[in-house]
């Protein structure tokens, strides 16, 4: 080209001053803002998750790890790098104890409080039960003793026994304990003791009189009489297997009627030893369950001088007792009876061990006013008119032992049919 000619070429634009100054500013800016934006979404992803792939951003920390920022955590965005930032605990939750709330309508128990109310009611159910059983055995008591109308016996007993108030008493309590139920361990043993004229025969007459009626059956009572019955001791044997042989047809019988039969033996003191024995072995318990149930009574002249001997000795200790005596009185007399079974029962031990076993009830001696009752009732019972007078002048024909300013008849009123007849 010819430096004359003039140049075709079209001329560079010429820079500006404010050209190259306002692309640098503007490129940073555009950096800054890509890498908030990465920034931003690394905080949106999980833990764990990369850096997004491909993303261009250029700066110094652009090849380092880039710190993983939890969703629950949040943190504010510096410029400082991961190893910079400070490492953070996690903070450890309390645990709150959970309240147990109850309805304002509902009634509030503690545990234990109620299971002591549920115990509670069960032992009153259970003492409501016993309560319940204990009446109604109560009750089957009284209707077996009921049965037997042991009142009536009572009245009967006082009307015509005369002179022997504690004794008919006695009697009647023990009867009326055992009768109390049927069932029984072993059999009831009375044993009436005393003198001859004081009562003994006339109250086992009215004992078996007043069964027969009330267990309407004469079969299940037994009367047997040592001198009607076993007259000649050289039959012992054949009188015990005999004694044997009734028994045990009284008690089978009254087993299978549900009755307790009355066994009557007058004049045990005639027995030979081997009816002792045979008496004896049935109240031992190896016996079958129908002798168990069974009432002997047993009369016997036995200790009748023991008898006599405590009477006067004990004349001033109001003896024989009596119902209208004074209290002091009575007791005093009580004990001193309670003396004489002792040494009753200490004097017939020794001739045999059947005594051992009996509930022994003396019958005392009467005095001259019994002795005026028993011949006032004989004189009735024979037709006469019973007069004071002349029932006072009968009974001054007998013998008497005065001692203390008191007459006990000798015989008691053994002779008072005798002399009735001769009216």
């Amino acid at each position: 080209m010819d430096r004359g000619q003039p140049s075709l070429e079209p001329a560079a634009p010429a820079l500006g001053p404010s050209g190259p100054g306002v692309i640098a500013p503007v490129r940073a800016v555009l950096r800054l803002r890509r890498r908030v934006c990465v920034l931003r979404k690394r905080r949106l992803l999980p833990p764990g998750a990369g850096s997004e792939p491909g993303s261009g951003a250029a700066g110094p920390a652009q090849g380092s790890a880039a710190p993983r920022v939890g969703l629950g955590r949040p943190q504010v965005f510096t410029f400082d790098g991961p190893a910079e930032l400070p490492a953070r605990t996690p903070r450890r939750r309390r645990r709150r104890s959970r309240v147990v709330l109850y309805p304002e309508t509902s009634r509030k128990y503690q545990p234990r409080a109620e299971r002591q109310s549920r115990a509670q009611r069960f032992l009153l159910l259970l003492v409501a039960i016993v309560a319940f059983q204990v009446l109604n055995a109560i009750e089957n008591l009284d209707d077996n003793a009921l049965r037997y109308d042991l009142d009536g016996l009572e009245k009967a007993l006082q009307r015509s026994v005369f002179g022997q108030p504690a004794a008919v008493r006695r009697i009647v309590a023990l009867l009326r304990d055992y009768l109390a139920t049927h069932v029984h361990s072993r059999p009831l043993l009375l044993a009436l003791h005393g003198p001859s004229g004081v009562g003994k025969s006339h109250v086992g007459r009215l004992l078996a009189r007043h069964f027969r009626a009330v267990l309407e059956d004469g079969a299940l009572v037994l009367q047997y009489d040592a001198r009607h019955h076993c007259p000649d001791p050289r039959a012992a044997q054949d009188c015990r297997e005999e004694l044997a042989r009734r028994v045990a047809d009284v008690v089978a019988r009254a087993e299978a009627e549900e009755k307790t039969p009355l066994l009557v033996l007058d004049e045990v003191e005639l027995l030979p030893p081997t009816l002792l024995d045979e008496l004896l072995g049935f109240l031992q318990p190896q016996r079958s369950r129908h002798f168990h149930n069974a009432i002997y009574v047993l009369l016997s002249g036995a200790g009748g001088a023991e008898v006599t001997r405590f009477v006067l000795q004990n004349a001033s200790r109001a003896l024989p007792l009596r119902p209208d005596g004074a209290r002091g009185a009575r007791a005093t007399a009580a004990q001193a009876e309670e003396e004489l079974r002792a040494s009753l029962r200490a004097l017939l031990s020794r001739e045999h061990p059947l005594w051992q076993a009996a509930a022994i009830v003396p019958l005392l001696l009467l005095d001259r006013r019994d002795v005026v009752s028993c011949f006032r009732d004989e004189m009735a019972g024979e037709g006469f008119f019973p007069e004071q007078a002349r029932a006072e002048r009968l009974a001054a024909r007998l013998s008497y032992y005065r001692v203390a300013g008191r007459e006990f008849a000798v015989t008691g009123c053994k002779q008072v049919v005798a002399q009735v007849n001769l009216l």
